[in-house]
């Protein structure tokens, strides 16, 4: 604080006294309130994740899971994280968890991710973090965030190196989005993959998929045959209607 002028100074020492802030946070806000500080008191209590968050406390979660010879949370890092949030390492919130942190690869944090991550969901302890699990399960109710969760998916979940995505993986990641989505087609699709392709699925039939459902009943009844969807999903209708697991009217 050296910088500053004793006004200035001051009031950092009392917007820290008051709220337990650090002193990064209370230039952040009072910088922000144009050095007011009923201002930088509105500004703090008004951004929840920048009041509740102790960066060292962060820094010290990662170290708990990180590898004892390396700078990266990996599989068993991350099965004792599920273990101390007492939740199924399969639990779908994982995956929500994993966007919050924009983890480039499955199973994987790195510092930046992990940290910047908690940040983002405005937790600095394990007690907190569990707390919050309720509201990261209910953001797949907002289909925005459903979305970007979903798009996320494919990228988070495939091999490195690899464009597309494996079909074995592609159904996990498709029983585990589509049930919170109740898709009542989901299994016909999975076996018409198996049966029929059989082969790695491309960004675009990952994307596609998601239109399909949003947008197309389950009867098929407002399916159109010229409208532009990949010849996956063409291949799929005329699997369900070959097979009398849908009857389509027309």
């Amino acid at each position: 604080m050296y910088k500053l002028g004793r006004g200035n100074r001051d009031k950092v020492q009392q917007f820290m006294t008051i709220t337990g802030a650090s002193e990064k946070v209370a230039l952040q806000a009072l910088k922000a309130s144009d050095w007011h500080l009923e201002g930088a008191f509105d500004f703090f209590y008004s951004q929840p994740q920048i009041s509740a968050v102790n960066t060292r406390h962060l820094e010290d979660i990662f170290n708990r899971y990180k590898e004892p010879d390396g700078d990266m949370i990996m599989v068993e890092g991350i099965s004792q994280l599920c273990n101390d949030l007492q939740v199924d390492p399969q639990d779908i919130v994982m995956l929500v968890i994993s966007w919050h942190m924009k983890a480039a690869t499955m199973c994987e944090f790195t510092r930046q991710e992990f940290i910047g991550g908690l940040q983002s969901i405005g937790v600095d302890s394990i007690e907190k973090f569990r707390g919050k699990l309720p509201s990261l399960r209910a953001e797949l109710k907002d289909d925005n965030k459903f979305r970007d969760i979903y798009n996320f998916a494919f990228t988070w979940a495939r091999e490195k190196g690899q464009k597309s995505l494996s079909l074995e993986t592609a159904i996990g990641m498709w029983q585990l989005l589509f049930a919170e989505r109740n898709w009542p087609l989901l299994e016909h699709w999975c076996q018409f993959l198996q049966v029929r392709h059989n082969k790695a699925i491309s960004r675009d039939t990952w994307a596609q998929l998601l239109e399909f459902v949003k947008t197309i009943d389950p009867q098929l009844s407002n399916y159109d045959d010229e409208g532009a969807w990949p010849y996956l999903i063409d291949e799929f209708v005329e699997y369900l209607t070959e097979n009398g697991f849908v009857q389509r009217k027309r």
